[in-house]
């Protein structure tokens, strides 16, 4: 599948919302969970509605969680219940929201975590990965979560 992006063995990002018949494509290409990130209120975004996407995901054997994240309101919460979820699936995890933005940072958020890295390592690493803090909320978002649960700063 084109225009994703591997964080490592487990996670895969695609900065996309992919149509309904490539659904099956994830499933052949070895994914065997798929995360949608995206709120049901991205309307005009939306290629189709999680409950379809679910229901598609489980028909061609995916495990399917959807975990709405609005960029606008990032807690601690949020990521929390993400990482604690992310970590319960079968290998290998495909992760999307409508561009990326989310799903880039939640995944690389838990990777810095898992691994001690500092927030400005994660910015640093998601950056050469070719995702983009292009918010200056989200980057101190990313940073700050980082090093308050790594105990880094």
């Amino acid at each position: 599948m084109k225009d994703t992006i591997q964080i490592n063995d487990r996670f895969t990002v695609v900065g996309f919302a992919h149509e309904a018949e490539q659904i099956g494509e994830i499933a052949q290409e070895g994914f065997r969970s798929l995360i949608n990130l995206q709120t049901d209120d991205e309307d005009k975004k939306l290629k189709m509605k999680p409950q379809e996407e679910g229901r598609k995901a489980e028909e061609v054997g995916l495990t399917y969680l959807h975990h709405p994240v609005d960029g606008e309101k990032l807690s601690d919460d949020v990521v929390d219940a993400f990482r604690r979820k992310a970590t319960e699936l079968t290998a290998r995890v495909l992760v999307h929201c409508a561009s990326g933005k989310r799903s880039g940072a939640f995944v690389m958020v838990h990777i810095g975590c898992e691994m001690g890295m500092s927030g400005d390592e994660v910015v640093e690493k998601a950056e050469e990965m070719g995702f983009k803090c292009n918010t200056p909320e989200l980057e101190k978002f990313v940073k700050d979560y980082v090093n308050n649960h790594n105990g880094k700063g």
